[in-house]
């Protein structure tokens, strides 16, 4: 597939122990049916050839016999799938049997990794049966053909030069320092492992957990296919319990207990960049074998969810905990702030919109959590030609209900003399109509925090800054910005999260009221007490861009990539014309306005997307916008 993804799949049947010829049908018909799907690299159980609980029939020659026979089979019936297939057999080497992974692509074999951790404790016995890996790769004869034989092979793809693929198998995982790791270190960006886990009580968390962990401690793809149906229940019963994990993200999982196979689409080029991004991810050079294997892309549609708000869980009670995560992040930040510089009051401008209602909230709570009086955080509300009843109301009301200092500061008179002062027609709406009122009211706010002794509270969030959504040197400046790592989408459930904290109550009213307010920056008169300047009218949905912001820090994506999987997460809300209009439009600001984001207050950092330029962005404000621009274009 283009675009950096591949499509990859675990699969599994019913295995008839010891009927090596029926099992390779069920191989070759799986392959089949992968190959229809499109899937590129797909991987079966360990020992699926003969199954994994035939204990001491692996040393029948009539057994092996057949594997070898079968090995031809396989190979004459899936060279032309344009496939990556591993399969797990007993393999005969030096006098030793081994567990292995077999390689296949193109109806050839690439090379056999044989298992290196062999299980005898517990219910496994392996060790009666296979030997463990040996340290050097050598040459094992199959058929009258030799073939690469050890554990230190990496497969790399001549068409995407990101897919790199290694493989260990099942009780390799679970060893303390598992093949994989040097895989990794070594350039591998997938890792198939064939398995024969069986299942117990809480094993399959712990199966889950270990999978898509260790995908996020090796930056890598991880595709786990289990042993299941047919196996044998003597003393133990395995469920066909498939993985596939992603940077530690849970992509694929299969039903347990149910014959079939699960395929996804990996984003190789988003583990490329977070590896290349990690200083602490050291590159290796140990005497590994590299083979080069050929598979064809193709333009296929992306078979993956991409989440179209990615900085919010979509599970109620994992947004409550995310909320309360950031909460406390943007509490203990400021209490830091405020114990470090001895200060015992903050100012705040208060407009009845969402972004200063959470930092009044957060202040409220660190003032809770200090002890401090809540009457020394002084909240203004500073009216002007904009500003309606509703918003104004909202505000006075959340003050008097949070028992903070509430103080109206109306500003229409300076304002109006500031006009007068440059010759600048008050009936003229521009720009600078609208940043006078916003520097008039940050001047108000510092002015208070002199006379009070405090320091004033930043209200502008991560969406704000990314696309440059202030006035430079009005409300983009502050002494502590509480909010400037929230995304506007997650600013909403914050305020939310609070408002369910005091069902019942008036505050709930309040907070659920300014929910409903259309996001304004009020700097254009009101007709009929109503807001006309609405912000996602101008710059578009918060959502979209919070969803840009996302990918484009988080993973470096290339607009014609950030197109592709914006249009499959929005596919029932955006056509792709209003996407290519706004992701058009995140990029000019985006570039453009980084002289703002040069010169930000302080503020605390909440999640991985923060635009700090002292930790999270370095990036010239006279950075050349055009390169994305032209791409963009082309959409």
């Amino acid at each position: 597939m283009k675009d950096g993804f591949v499509r990859v799949g675990c699969a599994s049947f019913e295995i008839q122990l010891g009927q090596v010829k029926e099992n390779a049908k069920h191989i070759i018909e799986y392959a089949q049916k992968a190959s229809q799907d499109h899937v590129k690299v797909l991987v079966f159980p360990e020992l699926c050839l003969t199954g994994y609980t035939i204990e001491d029939l692996f040393y029948q020659k009539r057994i092996i016999n057949e594997v070898y026979a079968q090995i031809d089979e396989i190979l004459d019936l899936t060279y032309e799938l344009d496939m990556f297939l591993v399969i797990g057999a007993p393999l005969i080497h030096m006098n030793k049997l081994y567990n292995c992974a077999i390689v296949i692509c193109d109806g050839e074999i690439l090379g056999v990794i044989p298992k290196t951790f062999i299980p005898t404790y517990h219910e496994f016995y392996e060790g009666r049966h296979f030997a463990s890996a040996p340290k050097e790769t050598t040459e094992i004869l199959i058929n009258g053909d030799y073939y690469p034989f050890g554990t230190d092979i990496i497969f790399e793809s001549h068409q995407q030069q990101h897919l790199k693929i290694a493989v260990e198998i099942c009780e390799d995982l679970w060893a303390p320092l598992p093949p994989s790791t040097r895989h990794c270190l070594n350039g591998a960006t997938l890792i198939l492992n064939p398995s024969a886990s069986n299942n117990l009580t809480t094993k399959s968390d712990y199966r889950r957990l270990l999978v898509s962990s260790h995908s996020a401690r090796l930056v890598c793809g991880y595709a786990y296919c289990n042993a299941g149906l047919g196996e044998s229940t003597t003393d133990v019963v395995f469920s066909n319990h498939h993985i596939i994990a992603e940077n530690g993200t849970l992509l694929e999982e299969s039903i347990q207990y149910e014959e079939g196979y699960i395929y996804t689409d990996l984003d190789l080029d988003k583990l490329l960049s977070e590896r290349i991004e990690m200083t602490t991810y050291t590159t290796q050079n140990d005497d590994y074998l590299y083979v080069p294997f050929e598979i064809d892309t193709e333009e296929l549609e992306i078979e993956r969810y991409y989440d179209p708000h990615p900085f919010v869980p979509s599970r109620p009670e994992e947004r409550a905990l995310r909320c309360k995560e950031v909460f406390d992040i943007q509490i203990y930040g400021l209490i830091q702030r405020l114990k470090a510089a001895r200060i015992k009051k903050v100012v705040i401008g208060i407009s009845g919109g969402l972004d200063s209602t959470l930092a009044l909230l957060v202040a409220s709570m660190a003032y809770q959590k200090l002890g401090y009086p809540s009457t020394d955080i002084i909240a203004v509300t500073m009216p002007c030609f904009g500003t309606t009843s509703r918003t104004k109301n909202n505000a006075l009301k959340m003050m008097d209900e949070l028992k903070v200092t509430s103080q109206t500061v109306d500003i229409t008179k300076a304002v109006l003399q500031h006009f007068e002062d440059i010759g600048h027609d008050e009936n003229i709406h521009d720009v600078t109509y609208e940043n006078t009122q916003a520097r008039e009211r940050t001047q108000v706010l510092m002015d208070i925090a002199n006379q009070e002794g405090g320091i004033v509270i930043g209200t502008g969030d991560l969406s704000e800054v990314a696309l440059g959504w202030s006035t430079y040197n009005g409300d983009h400046m502050s002494m502590y910005a509480v909010n400037v790592s929230v995304p506007k989408t997650l600013v909403r459930y914050l305020v939310d999260y609070v408002s369910s904290l005091y069902q019942g109550q008036p505050l709930e009213t309040i907070l659920q009221d300014i929910l409903d307010t259309p996001v304004s920056p009020e700097l254009l008169p009101a007709q009929d007490n109503e807001i006309v300047q609405k912000t996602e009218d101008i710059v578009g949905p918060y959502e979209l861009h919070d969803f840009f912001l996302y990918h484009h820090v988080r993973f470096h994506y290339e607009p014609r990539k950030l197109f592709r999987i914006a249009k499959l997460a929005f596919k029932d809300q955006y056509d792709q014309d209003t996407i290519k209009k706004w992701l058009t439009l995140f990029y000019r600001r985006f570039f453009t306005q980084q002289f703002k984001r040069t010169c930000i207050p302080d503020g605390p950092k909440v999640g991985s997307v923060a635009l700090s330029p002292r930790g999270d962005l370095r990036m010239p404000s006279d950075a050349n916008v055009q390169l994305w621009l032209d791409e963009c274009e082309k959409l």
